[in-house]
C-alpha cells in the first residue's frame, strides 16, 4: 500500500519549499505552486542552476501574504500580498525555457529587495489565471496548462528512491533536492516509473514524464554550496540515453479542484 506522506509547493519558482497538510489540487499544480518567479532585467527566468543564493530565500504562506526569508539574516523578509487584485502591477513577457508567457511585475519595492539579497538585479513576477502556458503535447494531452514549473505541473517520488540513493552516497541527501509536490511511502524504490493513471485519495492524477534531472540538485539547499552529488551517483544507475531520471511528472485529471492531504492512500494502476 502507497501512502502520501508530505506535500510541497514551492511558490516562487527555485526559492526555498513549503510543507502544507493539504493543498487544493488544481489544473496548473498545486494551490500558489510557482505561481511566482523572478527573472532578470531581459524578462529570463533565474533558477539556482544560475544564481544558488536562491536556496537560502525561504517562502511562508498566510492567509494574506507570502514573506520570504534570508536564512542567514532572518530579520531581512519580504512581503508578497496573495490577492493581487487591488494592485496596479506592470504587464510584461517573460522567458521560462522555450515559452513566453505573459505575467505582472510586482512593486519596485519588492523588486529591490530580492536585488539586494541576491546581488543580482531581479524582478518578481507573477502569473495570473489570464496567462496561458500549455505543456509538452508529446507527452499530455492537449490544452493542459502549467505554471512557471519547468515542464509539468506535478511532481511526485517516492520515499524508498531516495533512501536508495543514499544508501550509494558518502553523504546522505534530503529530498529537498529534488523538489516534489508529493512524497510517497511504501513500495519498492523507483515504483512511479512503471505507473500510468493513479489516485490520490479521491483525485485523478496521470504520470506523464519521468523527470530528467540537472545540476540544480547538486547544490545544497541550507548553505547553497554546489558540489558534485548526487547527480554524479544517479548517472551511473539511474541514466536513461543521455538523460538522469529520477521521479515522475504527472498532470491532475480531475474537473473540480480538491484537496489532497498528507496521509492519503495513493491507488496506482
Amino acid at each position: 500500500m502507497y501512502k502520501i506522506s508530505e506535500i510541497w509547493i514551492y511558490p516562487v519558482k527555485s526559492l526555498g519549499g513549503i510543507r502544507l497538510s493539504e493543498a487544493l489540487a488544481e489544473r496548473r499544480g498545486l494551490q500558489h505552486d510557482r505561481r511566482w518567479m523572478l527573472v532578470d532585467e531581459a524578462g529570463q527566468f533565474l533558477t539556482q542552476r544560475e544564481v544558488p543564493e536562491m536556496a537560502l530565500l525561504q517562502p511562508a504562506i498566510g492567509t494574506d501574504n507570502l514573506t520570504v526569508r534570508h536564512s542567514r539574516y532572518p530579520d531581512q523578509t519580504v512581503r508578497i500580498p496573495l490577492d493581487i487584485s487591488g494592485m496596479p502591477p506592470e504587464k510584461t513577457r517573460v522567458k521560462v525555457w522555450s515559452n513566453s508567457v505573459s505575467a505582472l511585475i510586482m512593486p519596485s519595492g519588492i523588486n529591490h529587495w530580492f536585488s539586494e539579497m541576491l546581488g543580482t538585479q531581479a524582478r518578481l513576477v507573477y502569473m495570473p489565471d489570464t496567462s496561458r502556458r500549455r505543456t509538452d503535447g508529446r507527452y499530455t494531452p492537449s490544452g493542459q496548462l502549467v505554471s512557471f514549473a519547468d515542464g509539468f505541473p506535478y511532481l511526485i517520488i517516492g520515499a524508498e528512491a531516495l533512501e536508495e540513493l543514499n544508501r550509494k552516497l558518502a553523504d546522505p541527501v534530503p529530498m529537498n533536492r529534488f523538489r516534489p509536490n508529493f512524497i510517497f511511502a511504501g513500495g519498492n524504490p523507483h515504483d512511479e516509473d512503471r505507473w500510468s493513471d493513479i489516485r490520490i485519495g479521491e483525485q485523478p492524477f496521470r504520470c506523464v514524464k519521468p523527470c530528467a534531472r540537472c545540476v540544480m540538485i547538486t547544490t545544497d539547499q541550507m548553505t547553497a554550496q554546489k558540489s558534485a552529488e548526487p547527480l554524479k551517483t544517479l548517472s551511473q544507475y539511474r541514466k536513461r540515453g543521455n538523460k538522469v531520471l529520477f521521479g515522475q511528472n504527472m498532470i491532475w485529471t480531475g474537473s473540480e479542484p480538491a484537496h489532497v492531504r498528507e496521509g492519503d492512500i495513493l491507488l496506482a494502476g
